[in-house]
């Protein structure tokens, strides 16, 4: 069946929870609010009876919540929205007659990120469906077909379940999603970079490891010209699904700015408590935010950060994605470092570490636990496969003066 030929725009759809997709449960409704060209979302009276807050700014009460930005969903629904290479995707593969946000919320499907899933009735769940997923030895076909889409070529029928559009956080690099060993994982694909950017991705991902940084597992996987990876999905546990909130999210419902200080506050607050584990999350905060100064990753915005919500709606801090040198040297990151605002410094970082729940010689001995692991930055990348040309364009980067220096200082 044509998906898009059997969808009617409507200014109303339906928002339901996955977390036992066997079991779809009606949160709520959607609707269109044209004056923002954004979504807004009403919880359904059961729900509210037996439900959870789905975002801090979306309290269980009756009424209809707004976005509060315009092309944007009200809350956690804004996370449901599909990146814009999904939007690409869903342009050239459903061709929808109308393209609002509400059309995208739809088109994004059922695989999209976290456990909300959009749905045409209140009913059933009835959401856009692609069929089966690819497994790993569809990637080069898949390759491809993300060329066609690049290209707006047309793409054959047979094919489309190939390219999944609501995949990640945030990003227009090209993916898809497959199977791994029955199990759900992302890939992505280079686009025109001056280097074999996922196989790079592959190693910063595995260097953070040493650094004692929870990374999402990854897979290079060779093509005929460069690589992909694929990273394994930390929204899916088992059969069942996880309620997922970006930082991006989280910190607005929180009415707070864009800043590492401030996420490590939120986990504070909202954190898993039990054993000290919120405790150990702010940590690792802290040493993903030097480590993404230190690699020269200056694109770790808040979309590129995750929680994930457990059952007594705590937060717990996904496992780190998209970390890789950005390749730009700009100096600043995206989020708020410390005093300085963003500077891209390590006496910015310490700045602030007690909101880490970090003494000053706590905070050094984890900045020198990072440093040790980007020291060996070039060998790891080298074991990795990284070829030599790669290398050196990325030393001009991560061993600039700017950054070495401070490694050495500190």
């Amino acid at each position: 069946m044509n998906i898009s030929a059997s969808y009617q725009p409507t200014d109303r759809l339906f928002l339901w929870l996955l977390t036992r997709p066997t079991d779809p449960i009606l949160v709520g409704e959607l609707a269109t609010v044209r004056m923002m060209r954004g979504v807004s979302m009403r919880y359904a009276d059961s729900w509210i009876e037996r439900g959870f807050a789905l975002s801090e700014d979306l309290p269980l009460t009756s009424g209809e919540f707004l976005p509060t930005e315009k092309d944007s969903a009200a809350g956690a629904v804004d996370d449901a929205h599909p990146d814009r290479w999904g939007e690409r995707v869903i342009r050239v593969l459903d061709k929808p007659t109308r393209l609002s946000l509400l059309e995208y919320l739809y088109f994004a499907g059922d695989d999209r990120f976290g456990a909300l899933g959009v749905s045409t009735s209140k009913e059933a769940y009835s959401p856009r469906r692609a069929g089966p997923l690819p497994t790993l030895a569809d990637t080069a076909a898949i390759y491809e077909l993300t060329r066609k889409v690049l290209a707006n070529e047309p793409i054959p029928a047979a094919q489309k379940r190939l390219i999944a559009p609501g995949t990640t956080m945030g990003g227009a690099r090209p993916k898809a999603l497959l199977t791994i060993d029955n199990e759900p994982w992302v890939v992505k694909f280079a686009d025109g970079d001056p280097i074999d950017t996922p196989l790079v991705e592959h190693a910063s991902m595995t260097l953070a490891r040493r650094a004692d940084i929870r990374t999402a597992e990854t897979r290079a996987i060779r093509l005929v010209d460069g690589h992909a990876i694929a990273i394994k999905r930390f929204d899916r546990s088992g059969n069942g699904r996880v309620h997922a909130l970006s930082a991006n999210v989280a910190l607005k419902a929180a009415a707070e700015s864009f800043g590492y200080p401030e996420l490590a506050q939120l986990l504070r607050r909202r954190g898993v408590v039990e054993g000290g584990e919120s405790t150990r999350q702010m940590r690792e905060l802290f040493r993903r935010m030097v480590f993404n100064i230190l690699i020269d990753n200056t694109d770790d915005h808040e979309k590129n950060h995750a929680l994930l919500v457990n059952d007594a709606q705590q937060y717990e801090l996904s496992p780190a994605y998209d970390v890789l040198p950005s390749g730009q040297a700009l100096g600043y990151q995206q989020m708020r470092v410390g005093m300085d605002q963003a500077d891209s410094t390590l006496e910015n970082a310490m700045s602030m570490c007690t909101l880490f729940s970090l003494k000053k010689d706590d905070a050094a001995h984890e900045v020198r636990r990072v440093i040790e692991a980007i020291d060996q930055w070039e060998q790891h990348f080298a074991d990795c496969g990284v070829g030599r040309r790669d290398r050196e364009l990325l030393v001009e980067q991560i061993d600039r003066p700017f950054l070495k220096q401070q490694r050495v200082a500190f």
